[in-house]
């Protein structure tokens, strides 16, 4: 038997990178499973990647967090223990430089969607005492990273959003946590990396070499990697880890 049998989840962006991962991690733990992403085929094609050995019957939702209005009902009456909140980084680029707009925009979908599905989903945690929040964001909350600027200043509104949804959740049985991946391999990445070279010039070979050896581990993470932190965040066992930040970065942050 899964330790997380009879739990439902909520996985936001489970179609890829570590929004499946922490799904099939999840999975693999007896959870059942509902994939959240915008694009019917990439989810189709990733619930057919979530284990099932445990007996469970996994779903998913097409929606975009920036127009959630459509399935709130739904997901407010599904009942599920788990949410995982986790969605596209922003472009990069200089803060100077961001529109209001982009600012707008990427606070809707990190802050605003997050807060969306919280009010849906938490009635029903707070009534059965148990319940787990896990926030994917990044090590930004802990040392901004350079030409990341919007990415920088809304991340660090969630990880505020987040430590005070831990203080106001915690006596109900709810546990509010952060994990913020370091350089993982993923789509996300490979933006990063094309985004700085076509601003610096520099070759993305040149650019990944460079961010590595900023790493102590020497190498990017997979995602499986994150994935395990988020899970081991959603147990039983770790209901008395809250409001915390946990890296996942190989030891890049020098911050404590």
């Amino acid at each position: 038997m899964g330790i997380l049998q009879g739990r439902k989840a909520l996985v936001c962006g489970g179609s890829e990178g570590i929004g499946l991962a922490s799904a099939q991690a999840l999975a693999a733990l007896g959870a059942e499973v509902t994939l959240l992403a915008r694009r019917k085929a990439p989810l189709q094609a990733a619930l057919g990647q979530l284990s099932a050995a445990h007996g469970q019957q996994h779903g998913m939702l097409v929606a975009d967090v920036l127009a959630l209005d459509g399935v709130l009902p739904i997901i407010g009456g599904t009942g599920f223990d788990i949410l995982i909140n986790n969605s596209a980084g922003p472009a990069g680029g200089a803060l100077l430089g961001a529109r209001d707009d982009q600012l707008l925009d990427v606070f809707r979908q990190h802050v605003l969607g997050n807060q969306q599905l919280v009010r849906a989903i938490v009635p029903g945690m707070q009534s059965r005492q148990w319940g787990r929040i896990v926030n994917i964001i990044s090590t930004s909350v802990k040392e901004p990273i350079a030409m990341l600027g919007v990415s920088n200043t809304i991340r660090g509104a969630v990880a505020s959003w987040a430590k005070t949804l831990a203080g106001e959740l915690a006596a109900d049985g709810i546990t509010v946590n952060n994990v913020l991946p370091g350089y993982t391999r993923t789509q996300r990445l490979e933006q990063i990396l094309k985004e700085r070279a076509a601003a610096t010039g520099k070759s993305e070979e040149n650019i990944a070499a460079a961010m590595l050896a900023t790493v102590p581990a020497a190498r990017f993470a997979d995602a499986e990697e994150v994935a395990h932190a988020v899970a081991f965040l959603c147990q039983p066992q770790s209901g008395y880890i809250n409001g915390i930040n946990l890296p996942v970065d190989g030891g890049r942050t020098k911050s404590l």
